[in-house]
């Protein structure tokens, strides 16, 4: 049944998005201007890119150039969505992963003194409070690539080399946000995860096609360190049970540098209960786990439960090849006003 109904929806989901976007293309539906340089990062597909590390990435290289940046994020899964919530004024956080959302609560953490970051559905109000509050001189827009309501000086798109297209449908059939032609409003394109598979050239042809002469960056994901969840006093002992509530769990699973005995994962942005960690411990048990690991982004769910398995944190970061090239495009474009 959900294969007969979706289809239908999915070619309802590309009139409505052409529409939008031809509707913005002709000046039907305008587009507005912050009064600071805009670096967009986002997808064509729905989560599980790598968008949050290359997100980070981008703050820190804007940082390191001299400036006072704001990362704007809807802040997806949050408690009051309509409202606006200032996660950190980029000396500390001010707010928790529930009022945050959980990607920019970690954003905020890892950016300490770095960044400030504004979770609010309208990035245009959140931004001018942002240079009202913080005197920001340069904002990273968080999942920005289809906010077409705010202007940016460069757009990043980030394609997912172990899943690029997601299945190749649109929503909600697929995984697309819009058509691949949609590449074509792409400045700058960062592939991720290209140590998962064997080559990425036939990627960078289908890219070229929808994208021609834009420039193309490979990437991939390292782990950064493994950290005890709640500074557990137990010892990392494989073989491991890996859980994860994230848009691509198999990249995860794939990246955990231990023997795996057990695997589980819940829908993205999953909450948590004492229950379902009691549950899942008694499985990874019962699968001859020792220990237990997650990621970054559901470690900030999880602090305040209880382990009776010493529970891990995987940590990653993005490194990029050529980023001197891809510095000197978000420098340009953050001295553009």
């Amino acid at each position: 049944m959900k294969s007969i109904i979706l289809p239908p929806l999915s070619v309802l989901y590309n009139a409505v998005t052409r529409t939008r976007l031809s509707l913005y293309r002709r000046g039907t539906f305008q587009s507005t201007k912050l009064d600071r340089p805009v670096i967009s990062v986002g997808n064509i597909t729905t989560g599980g890119t790598g968008k949050t590390p290359l997100v980070e990435w981008v703050a820190r290289t804007l940082a390191g150039a001299g400036k006072k940046v704001c990362i704007l994020t809807r802040g997806y899964g949050r408690d009051n969505p309509d409202r606006m919530v200032v996660v950190s004024d980029g000396s500390k956080v001010l707010a928790t992963p529930s009022e945050a959302g959980d990607e920019p609560f970690l954003l905020a953490t890892n950016l300490t003194g770095v960044s400030a970051v504004i979770s609010n559905a309208d990035r245009l109000a959140a931004g001018n409070e942002a240079i009202r509050q913080f005197d920001t001189d340069c904002f990273v827009l968080d999942d920005g690539f289809q906010h077409l309501r705010l202007q940016r000086d460069l757009n990043i798109v980030i394609i997912d080399a172990t899943n690029p297209w997601g299945g190749g449908n649109l929503l909600p059939y697929g995984r697309l946000r819009e058509p691949l032609s949609g590449l074509g409003r792409a400045d700058v394109i960062v592939i991720t995860r290209t140590d998962q598979v064997k080559t990425i050239d036939d990627l960078r042809h289908e890219i070229a096609k929808h994208a021609p002469n834009i420039p193309v960056f490979a990437s991939q994901m390292r782990t950064s360190r493994i950290t005890p969840l709640n500074n557990s006093s137990g010892a990392l002992v494989p073989p491991v049970a890996a859980f994860c509530a994230v848009g691509n769990p198999r990249s995860f699973f794939n990246a955990v540098p231990y023997e795996l005995a057990f695997e589980r994962s819940f829908a993205d942005h999953h909450r948590y209960s004492q229950t379902e960690i009691d549950s899942l411990i008694d499985a990874a048990t019962l699968a001859g786990a020792n220990s237990l690991i997650t990621t970054a982004k559901d470690a900030v769910k999880l602090r305040s439960f209880s382990f009776s398995l010493p529970c891990y944190v995987l940590e990653v970061e993005m490194r990029i090849e050529n980023d001197h090239e891809l510095t000197r495009l978000i420098s340009h474009a953050a001295n553009q006003r």
